[in-house]
């Protein structure tokens, strides 16, 4: 991996994580030394971040990390809703649906066995996996790439709403019924659960949100 990349990677993780919280100045002699790497790469990175919206090049502080406002969320989720829902309903006429048993029945088991959702890190892995899968299933590189860019601001507004065993189970059971129609070959069921848990996912993060601390 070239050095920019792997720069860009660290930035972007620890943007997410907020490591690195909105405001925070991008130096990029600062970043060099902290990264390891000549400040040409941080430049590279720094100018992906900027592509990607998690950056913003301000007159007069230099680059700093863009802000994350609930104002924004509701316009988000509409978006997010029309993307996700078609990937849904495109996915469950696919020639991919066998392939969501199994990610139904993993569902099935974080929401039966709420000591497993105590560590939420494979929980969330589980959900990556699932939307790589409808991603690949529904095959629309359009889609794909749209759902890409708003994931990557999801994550950091999702990190605002403390996680929640109660909300993690209701979480998984809308996953498991996502995965499900779309298995059963169900486009509209498939639609349905998908608006049904954006809902359900955009009230908790509406009722809890705090500004998280981050991991450092």
């Amino acid at each position: 991996m070239r050095a920019s990349e792997r720069a860009y990677e660290a930035l972007r993780r620890d943007i997410l994580n907020w490591d690195l919280p909105p405001g925070s100045v991008l130096a990029e002699v600062e970043l060099s030394e902290r990264l390891g790497v000549s400040r040409t790469p941080v430049r590279e990175a720094v100018a992906k971040l900027i592509a990607d919206g998690l950056a913003d090049a301000q007159r007069g502080r230099g680059t700093v990390v863009t802000d994350v406002s609930l104002d924004d969320l509701a316009d988000m989720f509409v978006l997010r809703r029309v993307l996700e829902t078609e990937s849904a309903k495109l996915a469950a006429t696919s020639d991919h649906t066998h392939k969501f048993i199994p990610l139904a029945e993993r569902f099935r088991a974080f929401r039966d066995d709420p000591k497993i959702l105590e560590d939420p890190g494979p929980y969330y892995q589980l959900i990556n996996v699932m939307d790589d899968l409808i991603d690949t299933a529904a095959g629309n590189s359009y889609l794909t790439g749209a759902l890409a860019n708003l994931r990557v601001h999801l994550v950091r507004v999702r990190r605002m709403a403390k996680d929640n065993p109660t909300r993690l189970a209701a979480s998984a059971d809308e996953h498991f019924k996502i995965a499900q129609a779309i298995a059963n070959n169900n486009p509209l069921l498939a639609g349905a659960a998908t608006v049904m848990h954006l809902q359900a996912a955009l009230d908790h993060i509406l009722t809890h949100a705090e500004t998280p601390k981050g991991n450092s």
